[in-house]
């Protein structure tokens, strides 16, 4: 794979990713995630699992380091769902 490729995933991997992080700190911050449908997210968690995997069997790191940070982002968001959806509300 040529430099530029891998710099081009790397950059893609940074952007998708990063996309996430305001997402995280919204639902932490408001301890809230209503808005937030479980059923996609948990279909995307699903997705990413998928990609790691086909990442780590190609051996891409961008792909492998994009979609390890996004799982961590993404189940993040998860569990926060299942957490704060029990919480009652004031």
């Amino acid at each position: 794979m040529s430099v530029l490729a891998e710099w081009l995933g790397m950059l893609a991997a940074v952007c998708t990713t990063g996309a996430f992080v305001p997402q995280v700190l919204h639902v932490w911050r408001r301890k809230s995630a209503q808005d937030i449908s479980f059923g996609m997210y948990f279909i995307l968690v699903v997705g990413i699992v998928l990609w790691l995997i086909y990442g780590i069997l190609i051996v891409a790191w961008p792909v492998i380091l994009a979609n390890g940070a996004t799982l961590i982002l993404a189940l993040a968001i998860l569990v926060m769902k299942v957490r704060y959806d029990r919480v009652p509300k004031r």
